[in-house]
């Protein structure tokens, strides 16, 4: 039994029920070893590693991605976070990494997934600078207005807005790229983007593994899946400063010394492009 399967088997405080469908934050957290999902979770996770094998250490890939970013941003100033389509909260969440880095940031969670914004919520009792709301990406208005973001975030001073593989969830059809820019428009200047989204280059959308991925998604989550090319996932920092190198594949940004990532030698094999960019001020731009 490899960790993805151990983490499935543990007991927790989220019990298999059925008829429950699958959601892609609770696959997600089965890739990663956790054991916030029920079986509907899992057997739709293992069905997208037979298509792609790689998908549950491109997940690890991912979150050690995310961790990156943040203790680039906290090294940078930031002290208040936004992550959008968070998950189910696991060991090194933003609130712990950054926290440990500088003890007074701020986090604010979304996720429309009413199990990962329980968990979470449970997870943070006792953490008064770190909450949890269940909101939709696609309705940014929404998001930016709940009184709870409000308390604890001063979106007048700058903000890390962390969208971590969740924009592939979101079809053309719904304009991802307005949605970025609604919700980097609303930041303050000196603010920061980070962005990890499933690759083309990667997945081979006319693929027959591709097309078969997506359907399981399609019929098992209320989700779709949309992968994107590097060209498209540099589209959503329009009218920011890329951090360097740019985006590139997940293991290639700002790798740690001694940290090991599965794909360190073959990044490509990450599945996913990662990017994190500044919002200038008026300065910058003049």
């Amino acid at each position: 039994m490899d960790s993805t399967d151990q983490g499935a088997a543990q007991a927790g405080p989220v019990q298999a029920g059925p008829g429950k469908p699958a959601t892609a934050a609770r696959m997600y957290d089965y890739w990663l070893g956790g054991w916030h999902n029920f079986p509907a979770d899992q057997e739709a996770a293992r069905r997208i590693l037979e298509l792609y094998p790689d998908a549950a250490l491109g997940a690890q890939s991912n979150r050690a991605f995310m961790r990156r970013a943040v203790r680039y941003l906290t090294r940078a100033g930031i002290r208040q976070f936004l992550d959008i389509g968070s998950g189910i909260p696991t060991q090194g969440n933003v609130h712990e990494i950054a926290q440990q880095a500088a003890p007074e940031s701020r986090v604010v969670y979304v996720d429309i997934d009413t199990v990962a914004v329980g968990e979470s919520q449970e997870l943070l009792k006792g953490n008064p600078a770190a909450t949890a709301i269940r909101a939709d990406l696609r309705d940014p208005g929404a998001i930016l207005a709940d009184p709870r973001l409000r308390e604890l975030l001063d979106l007048d001073q700058p903000t890390g807005l962390l969208l971590c593989a969740v924009l592939h969830f979101i079809p053309d059809d719904d304009h991802p790229h307005a949605l970025v820019a609604e919700l980097v428009d609303a930041l303050a200047p000196g603010s920061y983007l980070a962005i990890s989204h499933v690759a083309t280059e990667a997945v081979g959308p006319e693929s027959t593994s591709y097309q078969n991925a997506t359907g399981v998604y399609r019929r098992r989550t209320t989700t779709g899946v949309t992968a994107r090319g590097r060209a498209e996932v540099e589209d959503f920092f329009t009218g920011l400063d890329l951090v360097e190198p740019g985006v590139v594949w997940h293991p290639l940004w700002h790798p740690e010394p001694g940290a090991h990532d599965p794909f360190e030698t073959e990044p490509e094999r990450s599945l996913g492009w990662a990017g994190v960019a500044r919002k200038p001020a008026q300065a910058d731009t003049a």
